[in-house]
């Protein structure tokens, strides 16, 4: 599917994919998106707040400027076409930054797709977002993330309270929430935890409680918001204590050697726990990831695409939703479909599908990586 910013928000809160961070001090990105250098990315964020030290801020802040302008001159000049461009966010310290900010760059913001929020909560939230409402009133097209990470939010005491008072405030802009993302390094932080490379956030029970309850405030038939999933922060290889759980046989019995090495680049990147962790992701409802590295962004982009066998499923229980039928055995004659409560699964795989493809007949994620590494030799080109 072809998105930019302007694409609607009920689809564009879909076409994140693997959204990589990277520091505002960084100085070579409009030359890298011209370049083109991460062919797979679909989504930056810029950040403006833990990558970027204090004494580093005003530095920080030229280097965004320059950034943006440049980018905007390429636009201006039809260098480039907005269709050509990552989605662009800058994630902002606090209300007060994002007004400098937004006076800092004025028209430059035609560039991104919005801000994002650490830290929100109902103590700030209005007062991020009344700033992105009049931006659109004057004419940009800008959306905000918020971050949900702080103590009110992890704190079992405080959670329910804070969680229904972020859903108010959320629900007022509903027009101008992209989607929401959960920080669980912050979370982790305040208790001294940290997950292991070979572990998953779900291994963290204190974080997985936490993340059962924002989707079960946030993601319910009522201005459902669209949920990302939160950062994996590793990118390098260590010692690993458990076995991959990353099996040999899917990717050697129809791809034989080269299939073979493929999954040994990604337990040796230890891409295999990202990806395992993508699937939890899935499983528990949300959509989109934050990523550190740019080796993440084709693993991550391809468990996104559809399977045939979710297309076929979803398009039985749409086409059957007026009650012409309760329950249908599969396409796949593998799994019983009912109607009614299958109906909103059906349509996120539909907003999926329409956002990132769908795969032939028997073909997977094993499908793009292989692809990849056929090409190229290797998959994890940094």
């Amino acid at each position: 599917m072809y998105f930019d910013k302007y694409t609607p928000r009920e689809d564009l809160a879909y076409c994140l994919g693997g959204a990589l961070y990277m520091p505002a001090t960084r100085s070579n990105l409009a030359h890298e998106i011209v370049t083109n250098k991460h062919p797979h990315l679909t989504s930056m964020i810029i950040d403006l707040e833990d990558a970027v030290g204090d004494l580093e801020l005003e530095s920080a802040f030229q280097t965004l400027c320059g950034n943006m302008t440049e980018i905007h001159d390429l636009l201006t000049n039809h260098v480039l076409t907005i269709g050509q461009l990552p989605l662009i966010f800058v994630r902002v310290r606090n209300p007060e930054q994002l007004k400098e900010i937004i006076a800092l760059l004025g028209d430059r913001q035609q560039v991104l797709t919005g801000y994002v929020f650490p830290k929100f909560s109902h103590h700030n939230g209005a007062a991020f977002f009344e700033q992105i409402a009049e931006q659109n009133r004057l004419g940009y097209t800008l959306y905000g993330m918020p971050i949900l990470e702080s103590d009110d939010v992890i704190f079992k005491e405080h959670r329910f309270e804070s969680l229904i008072k972020i859903r108010e405030i959320l629900a007022e802009y509903y027009e101008y929430v992209l989607n929401v993302r959960i920080g669980t390094t912050d979370f982790c932080g305040l208790f001294g935890i940290r997950r292991r490379v070979d572990s998953t956030i779900y291994d963290v029970t204190i974080v997985r409680d936490c993340i059962a309850d924002i989707i079960n405030i946030l993601n319910r038939t009522e201005h459902r918001f669209v949920i990302s999933g939160p950062v994996w922060e590793y990118f390098t290889n260590q010692t690993r204590i458990f076995r991959s759980t990353l099996r040999e046989t899917p990717f050697t019995q129809r791809y034989g050697q080269i299939g073979l090495e493929t999954r040994e680049q990604l337990v040796n990147e230890y891409v295999d726990g990202l990806m395992r962790e993508v699937f939890l992701d899935q499983i528990n409802g949300l959509i989109g990831k934050t990523i550190i590295h740019p080796t993440h962004l084709l693993p991550v982009n391809a468990l996104y695409v559809v399977t045939h066998e979710e297309y076929l499923d979803a398009e039985s229980i749409l086409a059957n939703s007026e009650g012409q039928v309760g329950v249908k055995k599969s396409e796949y004659k593998n799994k019983m479909n009912e109607m009614k409560p299958h109906l909103y699964w059906a349509q996120r795989i539909m907003q999926r599908a329409k956002a990132y493809g769908v795969y032939a007949p028997n073909e997977d994620f094993r499908s793009l990586i292989l692809e990849e590494a056929t090409h190229h030799g290797k998959v994890f080109d940094s």
